[in-house]
């Protein structure tokens, strides 16, 4: 079957496939898409079919009493109540439903009851993350750093540890996610201090794929010495020379340009 192309406007999205969209039936095509889709909607319908409709109450409250109602923000507080129930109701079967959901949105939600259980450690948590990290879609793979970064910056070494091993994964989503979710600044996220100040922790990472085939990952690499470079010019600096040395590639110096591309403006 022909891949189908997703609308570049919402009013351009035909009512059959919002409607399959907020019934949770297929993923979105797109970011365009993946703004339109009506999460309370989808919630209600998923909690419709899987015989669970007693939790949305509760999971409506939390939604309504954000300060502030965007995607992401939904988005955490949902996977957020539904991880606090399914403990509650030791309902362990519905996170097996929801992480293998066909809706890209649903599993987005997934990753936040991986982020926000209390009674697994970082190793845990990113063990059961890595799933999602290799998820085919865009939207669940920039979630699952999100959901997960907050233990990452509390427990950062041991999270650079694991991580590094990553960087050796034949998934390019994988490696990128090992650079992405520790961006001393990030997109969307808090900041990671200690990263921002002393970059060269994360060298246990970024020297594995400072030549690295893909360019998804590149761009995520150039992005992270991007971060480093508002706080630390230096170390970037002197980084980048080193590398080009190192390794004279055409990929080592795509990352180079875009890691410099603050400090050269």
């Amino acid at each position: 079957m022909e891949k189908r192309k997703g609308a570049r406007s919402t009013k351009d999205i035909p009512k059959d496939i919002l409607d399959q969209l907020n019934r949770g039936e297929i993923e979105t095509e797109n970011l365009t898409e993946w703004l339109a889709v009506d999460q309370k909607i989808l919630l209600e319908n998923l909690l419709k079919q899987n015989n669970r409709l007693d939790y949305l109450k509760e999971i409506l409250e939390q939604v309504n009493g954000l300060r502030k109602q965007t995607v992401n923000t939904i988005n955490e507080a949902i996977g957020t109540e539904i991880l606090n129930l399914v403990l509650k109701n030791k309902d362990d079967g519905f996170l097996a439903v929801i992480s293998t959901h066909s809706s890209d949105l649903v599993r987005c939600w997934a990753t936040y009851t991986i982020g926000k259980d209390p009674d697994i450690t970082i190793g845990e948590k990113l063990e059961r993350i890595k799933v999602f990290a290799a998820d085919q879609h865009f939207g669940v793979r920039e979630i699952c750093w999100m959901a997960v970064r907050p233990d990452i910056s509390t427990h950062l070494h041991e999270a650079l540890s694991i991580l590094s091993t990553w960087t050796n994964s034949q998934d390019e989503n994988v490696r990128r996610f090992s650079s992405e979710s520790t961006r001393p600044r990030g997109v969307w996220c808090a900041h990671i201090d200690a990263l921002k100040q002393n970059p060269e922790l994360g060298l246990v990472i970024l020297e594995h794929m400072k030549s690295d085939s893909s360019k998804y990952v590149q761009d995520s690499v150039g992005n992270w010495l991007n971060d480093a470079s508002k706080s630390q010019p230096d170390f970037v600096r002197n980084l980048c020379e080193k590398w080009l040395e190192e390794s004279p590639t055409k990929e080592t110096a795509y990352i180079v340009k875009r890691a410099l591309r603050t400090i050269e403006k």
